[in-house]
């Protein structure tokens, strides 16, 4: 045989084998998209009974919002979920009378015992689905259920249901919820702030009553915590916190000073090392200061620390019962070049 030449019948088993691969990946091409065009039907069968669950409920929501009785078919079962998904977009948007009266539809449709149903063993959208409708609802025997939610690794779901227990039961959502918020830094003070609104007043006891026990380490966000909510702490448990060694505990105390009862320990702070703590402090006393404390807010002009200077200018301009005619006799009286300059700029702030 020639050298490099192919055994007979080689080149025959070549073409065989490329005519079968060609085969094999034309069908399995075929099947994809087979397979693609099955998924689009089946899209859009759900899409167009989606469609008409809406068309056939939203009317009869609508009526209860208003203040109607409507007369209720059966909920199909085909009809679940977009109904769930409409009632909760529906009640997104309402308060009072309005959310009550799909409460009252829902209830009377057998939605909380289907939602409690989707949350014990539905598929992790439908769970999160449920969570928010049985948060709408109000719905004291989920509490079991939602309560290990709480602790999910899923943040979504875990933030949704620490919002439907706070919706079911604040006073004891408050208890659970407010020691885990102060230990979970992972969570956005916004989305914190958020789920507590409803819940402030026994939020506000709890910390009042939280705050005195923590390590200094957890007291900011703890701080934060009652800042974003605006609860107004004990002036015994807000002076503590503006006493302590840690420059970020006074710094969270000082933003949520609201009330005059400690305002010697705020202006103790405005001769702070911590350029940070006198911004804070300057801050603090605009919101409750008294008409005296305009000389000592006049001093901070002259501040190495433009931020410091910037909030003693506007600190100056809201202090209670200091006129316009006030602010012009302080910057007559100011000989530093860089105080006047603030005090110009924040002047010129107010005007535009």
């Amino acid at each position: 045989m020639t050298p490099g030449a192919l055994p007979a019948g080689a080149g025959t088993s070549f073409v065989t084998v490329a005519v079968w691969t060609g085969t094999i990946a034309l069908a399995l091409t075929l099947l994809l998209a087979l397979q693609i065009v099955l998924l689009r039907m089946a899209l859009r069968r759900r899409e167009r009974r989606a469609a008409r669950a809406v068309a056939r409920w939203r009317p009869l929501l609508n009526q209860a919002i208003v203040g109607e009785r409507p007369d209720l078919p059966v909920l199909a079962a085909r009809e679940r979920l977009p109904f769930l998904q409409l009632w909760a977009h529906l009640q997104g948007s309402l308060r009072g009378a309005a959310s009550e009266a799909l409460n009252e539809v829902a209830r009377r449709l057998g939605v909380d015992t289907l939602a409690r149903g989707m949350l014990a063993r539905g598929a992790r959208d439908e769970r999160l689905l449920a969570t928010l409708v049985l948060g709408h609802l109000g719905d004291r025997a989920a509490w079991p259920q939602l309560l290990p939610l709480a602790s999910a690794a899923d943040s979504v779901l875990s933030l949704t249901a620490l919002w439907a227990l706070v919706r079911v039961d604040p006073e004891a959502a408050a208890e659970y919820l407010t020691p885990l918020f102060v230990e979970r830094e992972d969570w956005a003070l916004s989305h914190v702030a958020g789920i507590l609104q409803q819940a402030s007043g026994p939020v506000a006891q709890v910390l009042a009553r939280l705050l005195p026990q923590l390590e200094q380490e957890r007291l900011p966000r703890a701080l934060r915590i009652a800042e974003s909510l605006r609860i107004t702490l004990p002036a015994g448990v807000l002076a503590g916190a503006l006493r302590s060694a840690s420059g970020a505990v006074v710094i969270a105390a000082l933003r949520g000073v609201r009330t005059p009862e400690t305002i010697d320990d705020v202006r103790a702070l405005l001769g702070h090392a911590d350029w940070q703590v006198r911004v804070q402090a300057a801050r603090a006393l605009g919101r409750v200061g008294e008409r005296s404390d305009a000389a000592r807010l006049t001093l901070l002009l002259g501040d190495p620390q433009w931020w410091v200077r910037y909030r003693a200018a506007q600190a100056l301009r809201e202090l209670p019962l200091l006129s316009r005619a006030d602010l012009e006799a302080v910057r007559a009286s100011l000989t530093d070049r860089f105080a006047l300059d603030m005090l110009d700029q924040v002047l010129a702030e107010e005007l535009a």
